[in-house]
């Protein structure tokens, strides 16, 4: 579904692909995030995304009242706190996204896919 908004000069249409790539972008700059996660659901392994695959880790959806609900996927660093790293990531990808986007980001669910060491 695409984010609509009416203004005085015409209708602006967002894409949920550019909303996904562009929250995914924010999220590996955050502290404690690797990178994004692709499940496959019939092997049940998971993989780290690349950078030019970032939103393939990330399922958007828009509702009738355009508020936005992110679904993240992702790979965290081994030995820091989960509950950090999930609420820094909540609070500067809602922000960003939201100051990006004009739109409001009603939910964000976060799905830890795997851990990784950081040399």
């Amino acid at each position: 579904m695409q984010g609509q908004m009416e203004t005085n000069l015409g209708k602006i249409v967002i894409e949920s692909d550019v909303i996904a790539t562009y929250a995914g972008s924010v999220a590996v700059e955050c502290f404690g995030i690797v990178g994004m996660a692709a499940v496959n659901m019939k092997d049940g392994l998971v993989k780290l995304l690349k950078k030019d695959y970032l939103n393939h880790g990330i399922a958007v959806s828009i509702d009738e009242n355009n508020e936005i609900t992110l679904d993240f996927h992702v790979i965290i660093s081994y030995g820091v706190s989960v509950a950090t790293v999930a609420d820094n990531l909540m609070e500067t990808v809602k922000y960003k996204v939201e100051s990006f986007t004009g739109m409001t980001v009603k939910a964000m669910n976060i799905y830890v896919e795997g851990v990784r060491v950081i040399d």
